[in-house]
């Protein structure tokens, strides 16, 4: 009855089994194996592109090696205040790119915008005596719990490109926000301007995988070595890929994310109707922000439940965050707890 983080769960049935499935003979190391090719191959047909694609096996991981190839030491990445790139992932991206800045855009509600993006170019760049702004990095779904929509993201990208700029997408949520945007992948990403995707496994199913897409292709060799260099092309590659292979196989990672994404609309409707609670907004997707008196939240926690009091969130907002295999039963348990507490 954890409703902390989606890393506090399992994983799902399907890629345990196709782990242990790939623990069957022997296969030759370092991604070349079959089982590492037909992945990287079914990421190529679901985003319907011939992207290069490259398996580690996390999500800090997956965002400071891809934007260690898009910015330069001297340079800078535009994000948002509360991004994961700043907020939780301990200078992992300023490590891998050897120094790189990450300069703020606007927020509105929680996310950047075009005009946010004018304003910080034109603030920060370009001139000599400053960092370098090379890229921009945009999450999927947001901090906030909130949706780029796919007009947001082209608008974004068009005005990166125009100055030289390349895009990032931290996904590691993506498959929520393709989930509740209804849309095909390659519609939020590639075909709106997105060059590298960090395309999260980790938080909806899987032990232990993420997928760095890159569009791109031209950043693609520099990524090789720096996977290399940074620790991350695993010698037993099918372990990662089997998990990956799984995860989109008969769209286990839309149908994971869509039943979380339910769950969290549960919630929040259970919250707001039943207990008066105030939401920060009808959560799109799978992370409900909601006022939960501090009497409540010591009955939660009296009663079993597992929530962060202070940390991540939005001034007097909680956040919750319900996963793939989040019980109908256990969030109405949830809403009545907090029912009988406040």
């Amino acid at each position: 009855m954890n409703f902390c983080s989606d890393n506090a769960t399992g994983a799902s049935p399907e890629i345990l089994d196709a782990v242990v499935r790939a623990n069957e003979g022997h296969a030759m190391p370092y991604g070349a194996d079959p089982l590492t090719r037909r992945a990287e191959d079914r990421i190529r047909e679901l985003f319907d592109c011939d992207a290069a694609v490259f398996f580690v096996a996390t999500g800090t991981s997956a965002n400071a090696l891809a934007l260690s190839v898009m910015t330069p030491p001297y340079g800078a990445i535009l994000c948002h205040p509360h991004a994961h790139l700043i907020s939780a992932e301990c200078g992992a991206v300023e490590f891998y790119t050897h120094g790189a800045r990450l300069l703020h855009m606007d927020d509105v509600d929680g996310k950047c915008t075009p005009t946010g993006f004018d304003t910080a170019w034109s603030q920060y760049g370009p001139s000599v005596h400053d960092v370098k702004i090379s890229a921009v990095s945009l999450t999927q779904i947001t901090e906030a719990g909130t949706l780029y929509d796919i007009e947001t993201v082209q608008s974004i990208s068009d005005r990166a490109h125009e100055n030289d700029l390349s895009v990032h997408m931290d996904g590691a949520r993506f498959a929520n926000a393709v989930a509740a945007l209804n849309c095909h992948p390659a519609d939020v990403t590639w075909k709106a301007g997105i060059d590298v995707l960090s395309f999260g496994g980790s938080k909806n199913g899987c032990l232990g995988a993420e997928a760095v897409v890159i569009f791109n292709k031209a950043l693609a060799e520099q990524f090789a070595y720096r996977r290399k260099r940074g620790g991350h092309l695993f010698s037993k590659m099918r372990f990662v890929s089997a998990q990956i292979d799984a995860y989109i196989t008969n769209d286990l990672w839309l149908n994971n994310a869509r039943h979380a994404n339910a769950m969290a609309s549960r919630l929040a409707v259970g919250l707001h109707e039943n207990c008066g609670v105030e939401l920060l907004c009808q959560p799109p997707a799978n992370m409900v922000y909601a006022a939960i008196p501090e009497s409540a939240k010591d009955g939660l926690e009296a009663d079993g439940f597992q929530i962060y009091r202070d940390v991540d969130g939005i001034g007097q907002f909680m956040r919750l965050v319900t996963a793939f295999n989040s019980e109908p039963a256990v969030i109405d348990s949830f809403v009545e707890s907090v029912a009988r507490h406040q």
